[in-house]
């Protein structure tokens, strides 16, 4: 598959085209750079205009073969002059002034609103990466013309606005655009690795508004259960798709204290064999994990072997509960799962789950739910 470049590497090179245009006040059609994977990218200018103590153009960026929302769009650079500096090389055998270089967003560029993300407050979405890369950009083109003056960078996405809508950030307090992102300026195409990035992301950010308690569930499905059972009172919801493990590693990591799994029997079946990684491609043992429990419990050949050949966890429950051993089996599932998260946070939280079927009743709870919930932050209906 097709590697791309990152919205930051795409910021770099128009920031470097903008500036040799404002130096040397001739058009520039190509632009590269070495990203800090060490990689060289070069790319199209297009849309270049040079004015009056100021130069601006685009790169579109090309995310390769990743599923990214942001592929084909044009990342802006207007670069200026700014306040003093001397403008040219030092005397002879005095260095030369390095250009101070700010960096900022315009239009399309979100803004941060909340706590917990890499840029404070009030400063443009611009990760420290992105930041390097085309202030280093810049100062190379300067010290290329002898220019040691002090130089502005506005960096815009016309597009990003609509954009943002289809990302993470209106949920995680980033308003009116998309980030400016990457650490190493090469897209892989990885989406789910963004994905996961992003569900961390969520989690830090509810520990920097200082919480301790978070509900985590896979989707929507959890989401719809969760407001129809629980009063919330607070307590922050994230919505972590297959990535259970990944979830508990980072609540702990961020020193959450009371930890809430609610989901469907159809993915949380699979927490009770081991599997944290939820995804069917990674594993699908649910048929298998719901024997063996049945099995446990006293289901006779006959029953293991239908539930063997269910085509969902809901037909599996119809049979287990037709052979009378469904309370059975739910402690039983009831027991592994407890087990498996609590192995997994290694004791640093309290954590526990809520399941329940394809009609959002609860089908079981493990022992230290409620607690958890109330601790949490929620009550439960």
């Amino acid at each position: 598959m097709r590697c791309g470049y990152t919205t930051g590497s795409c910021a770099a090179l128009a920031a470097k085209a903008a500036c040799e245009m404002l130096l040397s006040r001739k058009p520039v059609g190509r632009v590269s750079i070495v990203t800090p994977g060490g990689l060289p990218v070069e790319a199209d200018v297009v849309d270049a205009c040079i004015g009056e103590g100021c130069a601006q153009c685009a790169v579109r960026k090309d995310a390769g073969d990743d599923a990214d929302v942001t592929d084909g769009v044009l990342v802006y650079a207007r670069v200026e002059h700014a306040g003093s500096g001397t403008g040219a090389a030092g005397s002879k055998g005095v260095p030369a002034r390095e250009s101070e270089v700010s960096v900022d967003g315009g239009v399309g560029v979100g803004r941060v609103t909340l706590p917990g993300l890499e840029q404070p407050v009030g400063a443009a979405a611009i990760n420290a990466t992105p930041r390097a890369m085309i202030a280093s950009a810049v100062r190379e083109v300067c010290a290329a013309h002898g220019f040691s003056g002090n130089i502005a960078v506005t960096i815009s996405v016309p597009e990003g606005v609509a954009l943002a809508e289809k990302t993470f950030n209106p949920h995680l307090g980033i308003e009116d655009g998309i980030s400016i992102l990457g650490t190493t300026g090469i897209v892989e195409p990885r989406s789910l690795a963004a994905l996961r990035d992003s569900i961390e992301l969520e989690i830090r950010q509810h520990a920097a508004m200082g919480r301790r308690g978070v509900v985590l569930t896979p989707g929507n499905y959890g989401e719809q259960f969760i407001s129809g059972h629980f009063h919330l009172n607070g307590a922050p919801v994230v919505v972590i798709s297959n990535f259970v493990g990944d979830a508990i590693d980072c609540c702990v990591r961020e020193g959450f204290t009371n930890v809430l799994l609610v989901g469907h029997i159809g993915k949380l079946v699979k927490v009770a064999g081991g599997i944290m990684d939820t995804h069917s491609r990674t594993a699908d043992c649910r048929a298998e994990i719901l024997a063996a429990h049945a099995a446990l419990a006293g289901a006779g050949a006959k029953t293991v072997r239908e539930i063997m050949s269910s085509v969902t966890t809901t037909a599996a429950l119809e049979v287990i509960e037709a052979a009378c051993v469904g309370d059975a089996v739910r402690a039983s599932l009831a027991a592994a799962i407890e087990d498996r998260l609590r192995r997994r946070a290694a004791g640093a939280c309290d954590i526990a789950a809520v399941v329940f079927d394809a009609e959002r009743r609860e089908l079981f709870r493990t022992s230290g739910a409620d607690a958890v919930i109330g601790e949490s932050g929620a009550t439960y209906e």
